[in-house]
C-alpha cells in the first residue's frame, strides 16, 4: 500500500489474533472476542495523534496537577450489523461519544451497497467519526458510508475508519475515492473473489459474529 493514509498494523497481537479469527471453527464467542480485542488495538493507534488540551486546577491525593483532555467531540459509525462487532471496543477509549448508525447491506449479485438505514442527526454532532467497518472486501460499503457522512457536513480529513481486515483492491478503492480519509487496518489480504469475498479472508464478518452462518 502507498498511501500515507493507508496504516496496516504490523503488532505482534494483531497478526496472532487475526490468525485466530481466520480459522473456519472458530466458535462465535471467541470470534466476537477476537474482533473486539482487535478493534482496541487498531483504535489505540488511530488516537495516537488526537490533539489534546490541558486541564487545570486539578488535585491529586497528593498535589495539584494539570491534566489532559482530548477537545474533540467524538462520533462512531458502526456500518450495520458488523460494525456492531466494534462498538463496545470504541466506546470503551471514547465512552462519551456519539454513536452514529449507517445500515447498509451489499447486494449478492451487483455487489453494490444499498442504504436502508441512517441515524445521523439533523446537525454534525462531532469532530471527529471513527467508520467502523471489519471489513473492507469491494470498498463499495465504506465509500456508501464515507458520502452518507460528508453529505451530512463532515468533512473526509475527519473521519477514520477502523477496519480488521481488507482486499487490496477495495482498500485502494477507498483511498482513491476518498484520499484525506485515514484507514488503519489490521492486515490486506491480496485476492478477491468473484462473489466479493475477502481471499484467504475471514469469512463474512456479520454472520460470524452473530451465528446465522448456514
Amino acid at each position: 500500500m502507498s498511501s500515507s493514509k493507508i496504516i496496516t498494523s504490523s503488532h505482534p497481537l494483531v497478526l496472532s489474533k487475526l490468525t485466530q479469527l481466520r480459522l473456519h471453527d472458530l466458535p462465535a464467542k471467541d470470534f466476537r472476542e477476537g474482533i473486539r480485542a482487535i478493534g482496541s488495538m487498531l483504535i489505540y493507534e488511530a488516537s495516537r495523534s488526537l490533539p489534546t488540551a490541558d486541564v487545570p486546577g486539578l488535585q491529586s491525593p497528593i498535589a495539584p496537577f494539570t491534566g489532559t483532555t482530548i477537545p474533540l467531540r467524538i462520533g462512531l459509525s458502526p456500518i450495520l450489523r458488523a460494525g456492531i462487532g466494534l462498538t463496545d471496543a470504541a466506546l470503551e477509549m471514547f465512552p462519551d461519544a456519539t454513536v452514529l448508525h449507517l445500515g447498509l447491506f451489499r447486494d449478492k449479485v451487483s455487489l453494490q451497497a444499498i442504504e436502508y438505514y441512517s441515524k445521523l442527526p439533523s446537525q454534525v454532532t462531532a469532530d471527529l467519526v471513527f467508520l467502523l467497518d471489519p471489513l473492507i472486501a469491494t470498498g463499495g460499503t465504506a465509500i456508501a458510508a464515507l458520502h452518507m457522512l460528508t453529505e451530512w457536513g463532515l468533512p473526509a480529513s475527519q473521519i477514520k475508519i477502523i477496519s480488521i481486515l481488507g482486499s487490496k483492491t477495495g482498500v485502494e478503492h477507498v483511498s482513491a475515492e476518498f484520499p484525506d480519509v485515514e484507514i488503519f487496518i489490521g492486515a490486506v489480504d491480496d485476492e478477491l473473489t468473484e462473489k466479493g469475498y475477502i481471499s484467504p479472508g475471514l469469512g463474512d464478518a456479520g454472520d460470524r459474529l452473530f451465528s446465522t452462518t448456514h
